[in-house]
């Protein structure tokens, strides 16, 4: 009798674990790995990338593309994400970068000249606004507000660790609306090809958004005139269009230089 009853026992504690519901170890570490991703920026930049759909909805997408909108004919940018390789495809160039190599392919006979090492990145970095922030080796300090017009800004200052990207020395100062959250204006320093820093910085008024796979980005930004380190008035308008985001990576071959292209030293 005995016997019987410890299977008994035995049986209906088998059966209870059984039927005890499970926490679902793929959600639990997909939680975990949110919980990761958003403490480790300040609560300014955190809710600046709310506003904007989330650093974890950025860092799910792996290709950018996107028209910067010209009177000679659009230029067409496609980034990976991850790599950063990047294409930018012209009228008269295309400039390519695969990770190492950096190229120029001139088209229709026309001379490049501009400045490839310049200006890879560039406009990738002011549109990617303020998701490029996310990046590694960036150290986020308050700043004082901007206020212009009678409204006050409150400011992010951005500074890189030493040899992060090309111009380590550069800093940014992010100005974002403190009801909604959205960035408002850009405040940046250029240390191209410079030993030190600068004290100068130019100013790009974001406030012309629009929403693609759930990301805020911009619709057109402007650039101001500036002085004493403050935004005057508007110098000029950067429209973009063609704008989309997907979670798959572009193949490795669309950066590639072809063989009638120019490596860049």
């Amino acid at each position: 009798m005995k016997k019987l009853v410890h299977l008994f026992l035995l049986v209906v504690l088998i059966t209870a674990c059984k039927n005890e519901p499970k926490q679902d170890t793929k959600i639990t570490e997909e939680v975990n790995q949110e919980e990761i991703t958003t403490s480790i920026y300040p609560e300014s930049i955190t809710k600046v990338f709310d506003a904007h759909g989330g650093i974890d909805q950025w860092q799910k997408m792996q290709t950018l593309s996107f028209s910067v909108v010209k009177p000679t004919g659009n230029e067409v940018i496609t980034e990976n994400l991850k790599t950063r390789a990047e294409l930018i495809d012209t009228p008269t160039y295309t400039q390519g970068f695969d990770g190492e190599t950096l190229w120029i392919n001139e088209k229709n006979g026309k001379e490049y000249k501009g400045k490839p090492k310049f200006y890879k990145g560039l406009m990738f970095y002011f549109y990617a606004m303020p998701f490029v922030f996310g990046d590694d080796g960036i150290s986020y300090t308050e700043t004082e507000p901007l206020i212009f017009e009678g409204k006050t800004y409150p400011g992010i200052l951005i500074s890189y660790e030493a040899g992060v990207g090309e111009s380590s020395n550069d800093q940014y100062k992010i100005f974002y609306d403190p009801e909604t959250g959205h960035m408002q204006w850009l405040g940046y320093t250029v240390t191209f090809g410079k030993a030190e820093g600068s004290p100068d910085f130019h100013f790009i008024r974001y406030n012309n958004w629009q929403t693609v796979n759930g990301l805020v980005v911009p619709k057109s930004i402007d650039w101001y005139n500036y002085k004493d380190n403050l935004p005057t008035e508007k110098r000029n308008t950067v429209e973009f269009s063609d704008v989309s985001f997907s979670k798959e990576a572009p193949e490795a071959s669309l950066f590639a230089k072809p063989e009638s292209a120019k490596v860049v030293e």
